[in-house]
């Protein structure tokens, strides 16, 4: 195996990795909010959503590096080839 293809397979592994990690915290954050906009009938909620924030950048950033992983390879070796 090359060297472009391994790190081509890992940086898909850490971009599966992030996405795997963030999707608990996640639906644990949304159930949260749901839960508390139940029970809570002024809709003091509303700012709650600020708190996912993390975890939906986190996860676009999972999903950005497992779509364009071969052109972050690229990037990272591109000193390599000279």
């Amino acid at each position: 195996m090359n060297p472009k293809s391994l790190v081509n397979v890992l940086i898909k592994i850490l971009g599966l990795s992030v996405v795997v990690h963030d999707i608990p915290s996640l639906l644990t954050g949304l159930i949260n909010i749901v839960r508390e906009s139940r029970f809570n009938s002024f809709g003091s909620s509303h700012g709650s959503w600020i708190f996912l924030l993390p975890y939906v950048l986190s996860l676009a950033i999972g999903a950005g590096l497992i779509i364009k992983s071969r052109a972050v390879t690229e990037w990272l070796l591109k000193n390599e080839a000279e």
